[in-house]
């Protein structure tokens, strides 16, 4: 079945193509991934609407959209292309950015950077850039086993914010944190065993946080490497530790908020 063009100027494409964009390997070969919902989308059309491929939708679409490439489906058809159960009747192909998976840092890196290693759980790494770019950070580094951050649940937690920072998901990833140390950037390790406080993320011009796994925390690789380790302090009687994205907001809310 193809999705048909509303104004009859456009190709249909297969519902397959807007399926394949679930799996990393149909998003590299489509060079695409989706977005979902009105909220979403329209955060893309404010930040980068030069990356719209398409928007599709079940209902005829406000003039809000009209500058765009758009589409009409049926209800069914929608259904089958969104990861959610509810789809809210609007998707967007938008065009995938391909340094997501370079090995190397851009040109203009900024001064607050994110590392995840090996966090896992795409609502938690969606969540996590979500709360980079509201704290103006200006980029993230994810290791391999992190959830890859332009998958459907992963770009749904974002609310369209994936594309308002750098993103870069590879195994060199301790390359690049050498690279940014050597920059002058002070990696800063959060850590059940840590020490600092959080005064230590209110005095760096150039920060690196990093974030560890849900279950384990982060690799004695990342800890050695660190200037500082941060530990957030919490009623350990009661709770021993946070999740990954609370203490993850709480740090980067800190870095935000200097005295």
């Amino acid at each position: 079945m193809l999705l048909m063009p509303d104004d009859g100027t456009t190709a249909p494409k297969p519902i397959k193509w807007y399926k394949n964009l679930t799996t990393r390997k149909g998003r590299i070969e489509a060079k695409a991934f989706l977005i979902e919902g009105h909220r979403a989308v329209k955060q893309i059309i404010n930040s980068n609407p030069h990356d719209i491929i398409e928007i599709v939708s079940t209902e005829k679409l406000p003039p809000f959209y009209h500058k765009y490439p758009n589409r009409l489906v049926t209800n069914n058809q929608l259904c089958s292309i969104c990861s959610t159960k509810t789809p809210q009747g609007i998707v967007a192909a938008i065009r995938l950015p391909m340094d997501t998976y370079s090995n190397q840092l851009p040109q203009s890196v900024g001064d607050k950077i994110l590392l995840l290693e090996d966090v896992q759980d795409p609502g938690n790494v969606g969540t996590l850039i979500r709360t980079a770019v509201a704290f103006d950070f200006s980029g993230v580094i994810l290791t391999k086993k992190c959830a890859d951050p332009l998958s459907p649940k992963c770009v749904q937690s974002t609310t369209g914010t994936v594309l308002s920072l750098w993103l870069r998901r590879t195994t060199h990833y301790l390359e690049l944190v050498e690279k940014l140390k050597s920059s002058g950037y002070s990696l800063v390790a959060a850590d059940l065993g840590g020490t600092e406080n959080s005064s230590v993320l209110q005095s760096q011009n150039k920060l690196l946080l990093a974030l560890g796994n849900e279950a384990s925390g982060l690799s004695d690789l990342v800890l050695n490497a660190s200037n500082y380790r941060l530990k957030v302090p919490t009623m350990q009687r009661k709770a021993e530790s946070l999740n990954v994205t609370a203490c993850g907001a709480i740090c980067m809310y800190l870095s935000y908020h200097k005295h």
